[in-house]
């Protein structure tokens, strides 16, 4: 028996056949492939993190420029998760999938091999193309895989895989680094890979494919947008005003264009047509909300403790994982619960939850011992992980059939866009303030909590 209201049932659009789902032996290998594929691309972002030092070292090149092999990955993820979404709807969201893991071992072998800085930041950014064709129809498939009254569980078990990812990365990435070198982070990708891609060429379904021709132009212009906005905020955030001005300018103009060129599509690449539907625009905005405060929180918190509370390194990793912990906890636990209740419940309490753990951790002193820490991290983290998995079941649920690709793309672009906005808005902190560890914390509670009055209002705001 559901608890959803009428309101918000009468927002969710499936077909009954499209959306039959699979079951049994079908659904767990097929679940199990999109897993794993989803692990790859997560956890090899985690895991590039630990070794920038090593690797500006080893490279001789400077932090700041370092910084770029995880930039790289990042953009290029972002830039391309849309255009390949409305791929993925032409040839087979399997497809473009098994395609993805492909691209991400041949670029994982490029990394392994690079010589220089330029190299590796390349390999990178092709490394973040294969990622992009995995996570741009990774709900998407979940979409196909669970019937539509279970599709919270699929989207919920996802989210446990993110946690995973996130929370295994940095500790795998020190393992290998303690016995290692800097290319073994990426060596390590060929076997996961070559399993992933195995298992997805036999267990992924045969999705229905659009017969719209592939929008070239329109696919250009979404990459052109996103890559010149994101490197020109970057610039801005590091206070290069100028360059940063004339990049960032550029980028609004290719997103005026894009707009104006797109708006006569059947199915545009940026999915205005979706973007029109109130349920769905409010249900990106809070997830767009929840990981920019992540961010605010992930960027600034090693910072914080390093300085504020005074801890070494190999503690403060210690002290940040009981987040990811909490996070694929509580994705775990509301799998059950996602299918039941609604998001403007389920979501809003936990973007709360949330906010009140970074208030805790707003107001400790700096002299409060690890346990102190860990505990409000852990409840912080548990917060956002019962926010995820019914916000994101909202994303796709309310879109129609045909265009569970591109909802699948803008939950991924939603996610990929917060997280880009938190470590900008930390930069800029920086930026600006000689002591900013408080107030990034301060940031993120005030952000997480506008995502939850938002996420608790959504069913007025939608009528």
């Amino acid at each position: 028996m559901t608890t959803t209201t009428e309101d918000e049932q009468q927002h969710e659009e499936y077909d009954s056949k499209r959306h039959a789902g699979l079951y049994g032996a079908q659904r767990v290998k097929a679940m199990s492939a999109v897993l794993l594929a989803l692990l790859l691309s997560v956890l090899d972002y985690a895991i590039a993190n630990v070794a920038l030092p090593l690797i500006a070292v080893d490279l001789h090149a400077s932090s700041s420029r370092a910084i770029w092999v995880v930039n790289a990955y990042q953009l290029a993820n972002l830039s391309c998760l849309l255009p390949l979404a409305s791929l993925g709807a032409r040839v087979g969201f399997g497809r473009l999938s098994q395609f993805g893991i492909f691209l991400f071992l041949i670029a994982s072998v490029a990394c392994a091999l690079s010589q220089n800085l330029l190299e590796l930041t390349l390999a990178r950014a092709l490394q973040g193309v294969g990622g992009a064709c995995i996570m741009s129809v990774n709900i998407a498939l979940v979409r196909f895989i669970y019937p539509h009254n279970e599709l919270g569980r699929g989207i919920a078990l996802n989210g446990l895989f993110v946690g995973i990812g996130v929370a295994l990365g940095p500790t795998l990435g020190s393992l290998i680094l303690s016995v290692a070198t800097w290319p073994w982070i990426f060596w390590i990708n060929l076997p996961l890979a070559l399993a992933a891609l195995a298992l997805a060429h036999a267990a992924l379904p045969q999705t229905p494919r659009s017969d719209i021709p592939t929008d070239v132009v329109g696919s250009l212009l979404t990459v052109a947008s996103f890559a010149l906005t994101g490197v020109g905020l970057d610039g801005l955030m590091h206070a290069d005003f100028v360059s940063g001005a004339a990049v960032t300018a550029a980028g609004v103009l290719c997103w005026a264009m894009l707009l104006h060129y797109q708006r006569e599509r059947l199915e545009p690449i940026v999915p205005v047509d979706l973007l029109a539907r109130r349920p769905f625009l409010l249900a990106c905005l809070v997830g767009f909300l929840g990981f920019v405060a992540s961010n605010l929180y992930i960027v600034a918190m090693p910072f914080t403790l390093a300085t504020a509370f005074h801890r070494g390194a190999g503690t403060i990793g210690l002290l940040i994982a009981p987040w990811a912990v909490g996070v694929a906890t509580m994705s775990f636990v509301v799998s059950r619960l996602a299918d039941r209740f609604p998001a403007s419940v389920l979501s809003s309490i936990g973007l709360f939850i949330t906010a009140s753990g970074f208030f805790l951790l707003w107001f400790l002193p700096t002299d409060a011992g690890n346990w102190d820490i860990a505990w409000r991290t852990l409840f912080a983290g548990c917060g956002f992980g019962l926010f995820q998995p019914p916000n994101n079941r909202a994303i796709m649920v309310t879109a129609p059939p045909g265009r569970e690709g591109g909802a699948s793309g803008m939950l991924s672009v939603a996610r990929l866009a917060g997280q880009t906005t938190g470590a900008l808005l930390v930069a800029a902190l920086f930026t600006i303030f000689p002591h900013p560890a408080f107030i990034c914390l301060g940031a993120a509670m005030t952000v997480a909590l506008t995502g939850s009055i938002l996420s608790l209002g959504r069913k007025y705001l939608a009528a």
